[in-house]
Formats: structure tokens, sequence, C-alpha cells
């Protein structure tokens, strides 16, 4: 059964969580089939931007509990191992820009793995829950590395220990999303976002991902050299001659991601 549903839309590669009778929650397969969809969409040249979303009306309530009930802590470990982390590494590691646009619920892992995005939006009436403590757990899937650099150590301790839900407004205010729209016309506003990344100057965008990931652990003298070296390696793409020439020419660039 395929719990991923995905499709190349122009240049952007859409792909769709697809359990909506269980809010999207994750199971070992639904892991695995979005993995596979990441590398594809990262595989494929055609593809310039990926768009993430969930069918129905949540994004993804994270783990399926039914699943993971007679789970014992090796099949846990097993379980984020082999499901969650891999699905965190694709998401920053393909250079290509990813936008996550959250319909309803989005929590524990689900949660996560939007906010591992690089551009994530919401529907208004989305929200955000870091339910781990609630079961006895801890964060996982990057949760504890992103969001205390997205809004900060004392509400991200607070929002994982407490396990307070966050609407989609208070979210974009905290810093934790970028943008909020009403949630009949998210799914187009946010592919609106990916289709304009999608005919930006991708190998600019993806070197730049590069750089905000090692941004996350570099001195400024290790990220300066880093920008230097990333900046000559951009400068030699087609897009950059492109975009050049199309500025000396007083005209609207056309790039090729190349």
């Amino acid at each position: 059964m395929s719990f991923i549903k995905s499709e190349l839309k122009g240049a952007v590669f859409l792909i769709t969580l697809n359990r909506p009778e269980k809010f999207n929650s994750v199971t070992r397969e639904l892991a695995l089939q979005l993995q596979d969809a990441l590398d594809k969409a990262g595989a494929d040249e055609r593809v310039r931007a990926i768009y993430i979303s969930g069918e129905g009306k949540a994004f993804c309530a994270g783990q399926d509990l039914a699943e993971a009930m007679d789970g014992s802590a090796e099949l846990i470990e097993k379980a984020v191992r082999e499901q969650y982390n891999p699905i965190i590494q694709r998401i920053r590691r393909i250079e290509k820009p990813i936008v996550c646009g959250v319909n309803g619920i989005a929590a524990g892992a689900g949660a996560n793995i939007a906010l591992a995005c690089d551009i994530v939006v919401a529907g208004k009436s989305a929200s955000f829950v870091q339910a781990f403590s609630k079961i006895g757990l801890i964060p996982d899937s990057a949760g504890t590395f992103f969001l205390p650099r997205l809004i900060g150590l004392q509400r991200a301790s607070a929002l994982m220990m407490l396990g307070d839900k966050i609407g989609a407004t208070e979210a974009m205010q905290m810093g934790m999303i970028y943008q909020v729209f009403a949630d009949e016309v998210l799914q187009m506003e946010g592919m609106k976002i990916a289709d304009a990344l999608s005919v930006m100057p991708t190998i600019g965008i993806g070197l730049t991902k590069r750089l905000l990931n090692e941004s996350l652990f570099n001195t400024l003298d290790k990220q300066l050299e880093a920008e230097m070296k990333m900046q000559a390696e951009a400068a030699g793409s087609l897009d950059f001659k492109e975009g050049v020439k199309a500025f000396l020419e007083k005209r609207k660039p056309v790039f090729h991601g190349k």
C-alpha cells in the first residue's frame, strides 16, 4: 500500500503523506516510502524544489502508537535510527529547497520533520505540539537540535517539557515557521513559494542551504572561509553568468539550475 503520494509538477516534486484516516501518523512503511520519495526528488535533475504536505485534516500526528505499543527499548532505538533519522538527514542534505505546508496538527516527529524543512508555512488552524513528554519519551527527529535554534532555549524547553500545543499564528510570531495562510489557500500559497524557488538558481540555493547547515556548528572564521569557497563555486555556475547578463541587459533572468 502506498502511504506517500508523489508527483512532478513543473520543476516541483510534490510529496504528500497519505494516511488521512490516521492523521498521517508514521508507520515504518510510511517512513521508508518517504525516504524513497526524497531520494527520487534529490536524484532527479528535473526537480529544482520539493513541497511536502499531508493529505486530509492533518499534516502528521507523529508516530503511530499502535505500531509502537509493544516496542522494546531496542525496537524504539531501531525505529529512530532506521526511520526518523534518515528522513531528517535527507531533508537537510538534499541541496534543493524544501517547502513544507502544514495543514492541521503537526505533533511529535511530525512537527520536527516539518521544522527540518527550509521554509515552513501553515494553515491558520494548524498547530504544533512536542507531544513526547506526554508518553514519557524525549523529542527526536532533530527536535532538540532545530527548535532551540528557531525559538530560543527557554521557549523550546517549555514546549518540549510541557507539551503545549502552539497555534500557527503564535508559531509564526515566535519564529518557528515562516508564514500563515487561510486554510483554504494554504496549499496553493505553499506551492507558489515552491514554484518561485524552482525557477531560481538552484546551485546557488543549494550552496546556501549547505552553508546554513554548516553555520549551525561553525566558528565565524570557518564560516567566512566556507562562504568564500562556495561563492567561488556559485560563480562558476551557468546561472550566475545568466544572472549577470540579464542584469546588464535589463531583463528577467532565465535560470536552468546549472
